[in-house]
């Protein structure tokens, strides 16, 4: 494998981690008025775009890992929640 097919591919592994992090980043500032909380742990979004992909990037390499192979939908059901759940944490959700 060359160095620029090594590349693609972990590009397109981590696509689906930074585009669902900035989609719920998005989403936020969108519906900022419904999701209010008092103190958020983390002020700035690119800080927050920034922790919930790192959890994304996780989760994609845990499924890669327990089922071997990239793209199965359970994993991708788990990458949407844990972006929520670091999202609901972040936002200090249990306090509204």
């Amino acid at each position: 494998m060359t160095a620029y097919l090594l590349t693609n591919h972990l590009l397109n592994f981590m696509a689906p981690a930074a585009l669902v992090a900035l989609l719920l980043i998005v989403c936020l500032r969108l519906f900022f008025g419904f999701f209010q909380s008092k103190r958020p742990f983390v002020e700035s979004w690119w800080v927050q775009a920034a922790i919930i992909f790192v959890v994304n990037l996780a989760t994609l390499t845990a499924g890669l890992l327990l089922f071997g192979r990239d793209g199965k939908m359970a994993t991708y059901a788990a990458l949407v929640l844990g972006a929520a759940l670091c999202q609901w944490l972040l936002l200090r959700g249990w306090k509204a």
